[in-house]
């Protein structure tokens, strides 16, 4: 059994080897790229036109950010058996593993607040435009 458990182990690691290049990838593209562009949206601007265009650029962005979560948590789940093993050799690769799905997670949960503000803020001043238009033509209407 002691045997059978060493070699499952050893199994486990490998197949992390394998994993761990996704990982790695994900990761890099969400420290230099993913949290950079996260960064750029959270000033957005006060008219409605720049705002529409604030969030066409964003759904851009949030296609391939969703895409890359996606792999990200694929890959997390081939290495779901990790967390039956206890033993001192594969407690290094856990806590990379760990490390690879807090980032992952951050990362995913800011991208899921910010296209939901994005998304609230446009309706808002989506509606606060056709208030300001229905005002302008209230107006017009007792000037006449």
């Amino acid at each position: 059994m002691l045997s059978n458990k060493r070699i499952q182990e050893l199994e486990l690691v490998m197949e992390f080897e394998k994993v761990e290049e996704c990982f790695k990838e994900v990761s890099s593209w969400i420290e230099n790229v993913g949290r950079k562009r996260l960064k750029e949206t959270i000033n957005l601007d006060d008219s409605l036109e720049m705002l529409l265009q604030a969030q066409k650029q964003f759904r851009e962005f949030d296609l391939i950010a969703s895409e890359y979560c996606r792999r990200g948590q694929e890959a997390l789940k081939k290495m779901d058996r990790w967390e039956d093993f206890s033993s001192v050799d594969v407690h290094s690769y856990r806590v990379k593993l760990q490390t690879y799905k807090d980032q992952l997670e951050e990362f995913c949960t800011q991208l899921d607040e910010n296209r939901h503000r994005i998304c609230e803020t446009v309706r808002l001043y989506e509606f606060f435009d056709k208030v300001r238009q229905g005002i302008c033509c209230m107006e017009e209407g007792v000037k006449s």
